[in-house]
Parts: C-alpha cells; structure tokens; sequence
C-alpha cells in the first residue's frame, strides 16, 4: 500500500520459499539463465539477485527482475546469517571454484527494519541528527545497525544524508523473536525526523502460528 519504496524491511528465512518452490526457481529461473548466459558467451561470476512474486493462482514463481549485486535490505538478513566466510565464498566464486565450496547457515531467524527519512520516498530533509545508535545496539543481543545513508556533520555526530537511512537487523531463536529485538533497539533509536514500519515480518509469523497451532 502506498507509495513504491526501495524496501522497508526483510526477513529471513522467508517460509513461501519451501523446497519444492526453490527447485521451481532454480529449475524454471536462475538455471535457464545461466545457461543462457554461458550460451552466448556471457559467462557470469559473482552475486545474481532475483526479484520473485509467487502467482497466486498458478503457485508458480514468475521474476521482475535481476541485480548483479547485493541489494538491500536483503542482504541485511542474509550476512548475519551466514557462518561460512564471506570473503573466501566470493574469492572461490571469482576462481571458479564453488564446486567445493559448502555454505553454512544458523537455524536462527533474522529480520530488518529499516529507518527511513520523513517524507521518503518523496521529498525529505537530509543533515537531521540521529543519537543513542550504540546504545541501541548494545541493549539488544544479536544486534546490528548498518549505515546506509548516514554521514558526520562537522561535530561528529551522525546525521541523516538519504531516504532510507539505517537498517536495524536482529538475529532471534524464531522470526517471532527477531521481529521482538529489532523493534526493541528501534524504539530506542532517537530520531524524530525518521519513520519504520510497524508490521515487517507479519506474513512469516502468521505463518508460524499456522504451523504451531496444526502441530497442537
């Protein structure tokens, strides 16, 4: 609802992607491309993100579009997630040598909740003053704020200089818990001129209730 943003929040692991939907997106998806790519002789190393939706009635994936990058705040759920290291992945990615390469993940949820500029994504302020970011931080375990458009003014002090300004990550035991943290250090973040959404994750834990309650 609302005006299209670049994104304002995240969760991992997402539940619509069960495994039988991962071998439809690779199958129907990323596969076809790559060979597609190698066929032409556009041989492709490094990060591909798919932007997917789930049609409704045929419960097919169908793409909107691809990144040759990291995007956020995706990736802010995805990074601390990942226990393997990141710089030998992406060095053994550029040497072509993924064959051996095994990637391993926490069972541990994560969810992002990303602060944003008012106004954003129409017009905004930029140099308003953001305080209490490391004691925001710090009173929550399993915590990270990335910067994502944040600068210093001439005092040292951290002001907003974008849209989307921070990304407040939390890693819990289950998504419930990690949407709990995550609001938690946000309330505790003191800028006036920023705003959140309240209901990131909403989908991934009606899900888990669903799931608790058939259990029962």
């Amino acid at each position: 609802m609302g005006p299209n943003t670049g994104g304002m929040g995240a969760y991992s692991p997402a539940p619509v992607l069960t495994p039988q939907m991962e071998y439809l997106v690779m199958d129907s998806i990323i596969n076809p491309t790559v060979k597609g790519m190698e066929k032409e002789g556009c041989k492709f190393v490094g990060v591909l993100y798919a932007g997917l939706i789930i049609d409704k009635k045929s419960g097919m994936p169908k793409l909107l579009e691809y990144n040759v990058r990291f995007v956020h705040p995706e990736c802010q759920v995805l990074i601390p997630r990942l226990q393997s290291d990141l710089a030998s992945t992406l060095l053994a990615a550029c040497r072509g040598e993924l064959e051996s390469l095994s990637l391993s993940w926490t069972d541990e949820a994560a969810l992002v909740v990303v602060l944003a500029s008012e106004g954003y994504p129409g017009k905004y302020k930029k140099g308003t003053l953001i305080k209490n970011l490391e004691k925001a931080e710090a009173a929550v375990p399993g915590m990270k704020i990335f910067h994502a458009g944040t600068a210093l003014d001439s005092h040292g002090n951290v002001v907003a200089s974008g849209g989307r300004v921070l990304g407040v990550t939390a890693l819990g035991k289950d998504i419930v818990q990690a949407q709990e943290r995550a609001y938690q250090a946000v309330d505790r973040v003191d800028w006036p001129d920023g705003f959140y959404r309240r209901d990131i994750g909403w989908r991934a834990i009606a899900h888990l209730k669903e799931c608790q309650k058939a259990n029962v």
